[in-house]
């Protein structure tokens, strides 16, 4: 049998930060040149796709894929309050009919972690503006999406809702605590999230409108199962709750989170001996299957895996990885959920927020020349969609 359906959206993923370069009117660029950024080292030109983009299109298209994701960055198109760069509209217009001139379906994401400096400096999502702010920002970037099927609306809100707890107690609390939302930017997310659905939803009725979240399978030790039920109804749930009335459901999904109590706190509990990727993540490929039947149980939405990989230096760990995971989805859609499609995390390998070490993509990317060198795994990847199994 062929596991995935016709019309199954089957792609990878880039963001505009991470791949495009000299993003220098977003709050990141202004985070990673201040004094103590936690970071290796700034994003400077990235991998210059904001130049390359064409080569980075034919690469997916090429190898086999019917669907890229990437996102329009709002800082380009709103370098000041209320000043749109109709250049940079028309330049994200371009990579849209590129795609589709490319047999790609695009699926184009208003919000990617990155925001205008000028929002992050008037209070973030937390500040009361910041709803419509966003909404105006898919009000003016709807007048290039006429031909896009499906929006993402936000990447992963529910990390950009830890964020400002996690840098307040610092990052490296990482391997001793869980970090909480934020209140005020959960809310002020999720307020956006329904003032841009609402933009939208008026000048773009036909677009499928949905939101990802970075969802997480727990392992919790003995005892500590209701303390995990919580934080993750705390911490994700909430993000779930907000997309009923979405046209369906973004899953990203790479690990699985050991946690245990410790004198009443939920905290990690990571296996001392376990299999670990180069962001020092358990290897454990059954998180897609078990995170996208839950998602999917819990909102009733179609799911759409955003994101799903592997950081790794060895090849044929990503396409073992990988192919352990896909094997997992397709039983999941063997026994009825509804999955609509598989974007791999990443087409390239990136910057990661701080590092270009976590190398996440199908193609290689030369530090100094830019020059793109496909993996094994771009063609394998490629392929394996229309490959029967039983």
């Amino acid at each position: 049998m062929t596991a995935f359906p016709a019309g199954f959206f089957w792609g990878a993923a880039t963001s505009a930060h991470q791949v495009e370069g000299n993003n220098t009117a977003s709050d990141w660029w202004h985070l990673e040149h201040a004094p103590g950024f936690f970071g290796d080292e700034p994003s400077g030109d990235a991998c210059d796709s904001y130049h390359r983009w064409r080569e980075d299109l034919a690469l997916l298209a090429e190898a086999g894929f019917n669907a890229y994701r990437f996102c329009v960055e709002w800082s380009r198109i709103e370098p000041a309050p209320g000043r749109i760069s109709q250049a940079h509209l028309d330049y994200y217009r371009t990579i849209i009919e590129t795609a589709g001139q490319l047999g790609l379906k695009p699926l184009v994401t208003l919000h990617h972690f990155t925001s205008p400096a000028w929002l992050t400096a008037m209070g973030g999502w937390a500040h009361p503006e910041a709803p419509d702010r966003f909404a105006a920002h898919a009000a003016a970037t709807a007048a290039i999406l006429d031909g896009v099927s499906h929006i993402c609306l936000i990447n992963e809100p529910n990390m950009v809702a830890l964020f400002p707890t996690l840098m307040a107690a610092g990052l490296e609390t990482l391997g001793r605590s869980l970090p909480a939302v934020h209140p005020a930017t959960a809310e002020g997310l999720v307020k956006a999230h329904d003032a841009a659905r609402a933009a939208l939803r008026e000048r773009l009725p036909r677009a499928r409108l949905g939101w990802s979240i970075a969802s997480q399978t727990y392992r919790p030790a003995p005892g500590a199962e209701a303390a995990a039920a919580a934080y993750q109804r705390e911490s994700e749930d909430v993000f779930y709750d907000a997309a009923a009335g979405d046209d369906w459901i973004g899953v990203q999904a790479y690990t699985c989170r050991r946690v245990k109590l410790a004198d009443g706190q939920l905290v990690p509990d990571p296996r001392p001996d376990a299999r670990r990727t180069l962001t020092g993540w358990e290897y454990y490929p059954a998180a897609l299957a078990e995170c996208v039947r839950r998602v999917a149980a819990l909102t009733g939405l179609p799911a759409i895996v955003t994101e799903n990989g592997i950081a790794t230096a060895d090849d044929a760990e990503r396409v073992a990885h990988t192919g352990a995971a896909l094997d997992g989805l397709a039983q999941a859609l063997n026994d009825g959920v509804d999955v609509r499609g598989y974007f791999h995390w990443s087409l390239l390998d990136n910057y990661e927020w701080g590092s270009f070490a976590p190398t996440f993509g199908l193609v290689a990317v030369d530090r100094q020349t830019f020059q793109r060198t496909p993996k094994p795994s771009l063609a394998w990847l490629g392929e394996y969609n229309t490959q029967e199994r039983n």
